[in-house]
């Protein structure tokens, strides 16, 4: 759970701009410190040796990073093509926010910036010979830091944009969703009650696009001062036109209207953080361009089936009441929460339906649904067994042999006699 202003600050933490501007700002900053201290530090003479290289030295620094991060920049432009084309353009924004990509780059700029400003100093005439000191001890931890990200960034390089790399960012991202639902399985709100009360008034979007996140301590608070509860209609994911209904509340003033709706974020595309579906709908898009005929990749759908049970299991273990929620905060705002069967169609229907031709997809996909059976509870095993039978109806009609088709029922029939009978 957690407000706008905190959410614009994850997301601008994940920019690259941001580090980008933080690293420069760190470069400069240690090319000038060494002019500004010198009048209260005072350098032994041993330590100057080799002070008078710096020149060279910072204008080595300067030619370089420019060239490194220049090719830097292209190879992940390049690395952005390959996930568009191989795994899901969706994936791009995972590669965006790539924390080591960042890092790398940010530091490429800073130490170029501080290389930069030390060489205008020094042609400035500004440093001393205490001042020239420190900027060649500046200079070496410069070095030092930017050997470090370049080797990191060689051994990173070679699996950037790849498609198991992808992946495993894509689930990595759902599991992190689910992980904060499950802390907040009503994003901090109350369950919804079965029955809602009489004459609500329904809060309506005004925007077209999807809901991206949504503030639920404004919520709260909105719904303390007038004393009045809300009830969340659509969870992060939904996409909205302009008369959509976003909450529903009693006593519906303007002033009032427009506070709720500003507590919900709409923008043009869905993001992962709030949104534990867009992971499981980002992985089948994988699996289905892998199982395309111009691909013709099975191997990466089985994979992706393994990452789905990866990802599922935490969640239908907590759905099954095995892992012990944490007290709502928000006590005025009540939200519905995720329905086990529409991830289960998000992530499984197109990976079937893509697969259908294909005799292991169907073989781990039953495995994967009577997997994920064994660890819920009774309605997830009820979900599960209805997958299953969608997987033996469609693999009926895609399959030609009719030995495939027993081998995909087989694994079904002995879900059943494992799990016991439905009910």
């Amino acid at each position: 759970m957690t407000g706008r202003f905190q959410w614009m600050w994850q997301r601008m933490h994940r920019s690259l701009w941001y580090r980008a501007s933080l690293y420069s700002l760190a470069g400069v900053v240690t090319a000038l410190i060494a002019w500004i201290a010198t009048p209260w530090l005072e350098v032994p003479a041993v330590v100057s040796v080799g002070s008078s290289a710096v020149d060279s030295i910072l204008n080595i620094i300067a030619s370089s990073m420019l060239a490194v991060t220049t090719f830097s920049l292209s190879a992940m432009v390049t690395s952005y093509g390959s996930a568009t084309s191989n795994v899901s353009p969706r994936a791009t924004l995972l590669l965006i926010e790539d924390r080591v990509t960042q890092n790398t780059l940010a530091t490429f700029i800073g130490a170029f910036l501080f290389s930069l400003v030390g060489i205008v100093a020094l042609a400035a005439g500004i440093y001393d010979e205490d001042g020239r000191t420190l900027l060649f001890a500046a200079t070496l931890v410069v070095i030092v830091l930017v050997v470090y990200q370049l080797i990191k960034w060689a051994g990173y390089l070679t699996r950037l944009g790849r498609v198991r790399d992808t992946i495993g960012k894509i689930e990595n991202a759902a599991r992190g969703a689910f992980e904060r639902r499950m802390e907040n399985p009503y994003l901090g709100g109350q369950a919804m009650p079965a029955t809602l009360p009489p004459d609500l008034v329904p809060v309506r979007a005004g925007k077209v696009g999807y809901i991206q996140h949504i503030d639920m301590p404004l919520l709260d608070s909105l719904a303390e001062d007038a004393a009045e509860s809300i009830y969340v209609q659509a969870l992060p994911g939904t996409f909205v036109d302009t008369q959509a209904v976003l909450a529903l509340t009693p006593k519906l003033g303007d002033e009032r209207a427009e506070k709720i709706t500003s507590a919900f974020t709409v923008g043009p595309a869905r993001r992962f953080e709030q949104d534990p579906r867009f992971g499981l709908i980002v992985l089948s898009e994988v699996a289905s361009r892998a199982l395309s005929p111009g691909i013709n990749d099975p191997g990466t759908a089985i994979d992706v089936i393994g990452c789905g049970v990866r990802v599922f299991t935490p969640w239908l273990q907590h759905a099954a009441g095995s892992i012990e929620e944490k007290p709502r905060p928000v006590r005025h705002v009540y939200v519905e929460a995720l329905d086990s069967a529409d991830l289960f169609d998000d992530f499984f229907t197109p990976i079937a339906r893509d697969g259908a031709s294909t005799v292991e997809i169907g073989i781990r996909l039953q495995k994967a649904l009577k997997a994920l059976a064994a660890v819920g509870d009774d309605h997830i095993k009820r979900i599960a067994r209805e997958h299953m039978t969608l997987v033996i109806k469609r693999f009926d009609q895609g399959l030609v042999l009719e030995e495939d088709r027993q081998r995909v029922r087989e694994i079904e029939a002995s879900a059943v006699s494992a799990l016991g009978p439905d009910r």
